[in-house]
């Protein structure tokens, strides 16, 4: 199943990251630019490093000028994202592109790599719950707490990973379709931004 190639792939590139565990660390991905598991493995460890990003800037004592630069870092990061969930529609179209649909077929509510997105990070949230479930220096309420929120994110992972094959083997047959909208964020654009568009 598609869901488990991918959440392997997630968990690689998680495990990988942590070996240093610094977001300023130089990336490398193992798989060829020609398989799908490069777009998997990179989109991935956008969201690892995002994560850490995101820990980061919540440090109460962080400077205010190392807050700016972080933010900026954010920013990329959420529009690198973005390009890589595009990029992986585009494999399931080119996929998918000779399948004929059936008359009645009908459009998801989000993309295949939009679902696959929300996998990456809750291959991420599992991660980081079952570590805090074992820690050796929280209290037994708080290890207790966690194992039963890691529960809950097992079993979402379950119910992610057969809707996104469900949804895969249903375009496959014809009875689904994707239909891709690009992301069209005006924030990052200096045309359509009032702020960036008054700085010229």
């Amino acid at each position: 199943m598609f869901s488990d190639f991918a959440f392997g792939i997630f968990q690689e590139s998680i495990q990988q990251y942590h070996i240093k565990d610094d977001v300023y660390q130089s990336f490398e991905n193992p798989y060829p630019k020609d398989d799908v598991a490069h777009l998997l493995y990179r989109k991935n460890w956008i969201d690892t490093v995002q994560w850490h990003y995101e820990d980061i800037i919540r440090d109460p004592n962080i400077d205010p000028v190392a807050a700016l630069t972080l933010k900026r870092k954010i920013d990329a990061s959420n529009q690198d994202r973005t390009d890589l969930v595009e990029y992986i529609d585009s494999y399931f179209l080119k996929k998918y592109e000779s399948v004929q649909t059936i008359e009645k077929a009908t459009i998801n509510t989000e993309s295949p790599a939009w679902a696959i997105d929300r996998l990456s990070i809750l291959s991420l949230k599992i991660y980081h719950m079952a570590e805090e479930a074992n820690r050796t220096d929280a209290s037994p309420e708080h290890l207790k707490k966690c194992e039963d929120k890691l529960a809950v994110l097992l079993e979402q992972r379950t119910d992610l990973s057969t809707a996104i094959d469900q949804l895969l083997a249903d375009i496959e047959a014809g009875s689904k379709y994707m239909k891709v909208y690009k992301q069209m964020k005006m924030y990052n654009d200096d045309e359509l931004n009032p702020v960036l568009r008054g700085q010229k």
